[in-house]
């Protein structure tokens, strides 16, 4: 399944949440910095904190694959999470 979420609407910390659920890893990159959350169950306060941009907005681009997701582009953990 896919879907595309127009860059006009805004995510929120909601919707964050809401997205990690059913996920497993979380993996947040920002510039050259990637963090890697285990999610499994329970969602840390601290993984949605790092999926929020400065302006509390969802970072893009936000990609799930099976029950990995990932936030922010970084070309190493993008080549390393989609081969």
């Amino acid at each position: 399944m896919t879907e595309t979420v127009p860059a006009s609407r805004k995510l929120q910390r909601s919707d964050a949440k809401a997205l990690l659920q059913g996920a497993s890893t979380l993996i947040v990159a920002k510039g050259k910095k990637v963090n890697t959350f285990s999610v499994d169950g329970r969602i840390p306060t601290d993984a949605v904190d790092a999926m929020l941009g400065p302006t509390g907005n969802l970072r893009a681009p936000t990609v799930r694959v099976g029950k990995t997701l990932v936030v922010g582009f970084n070309d190493a953990a993008f080549a390393e999470t989609f081969g």
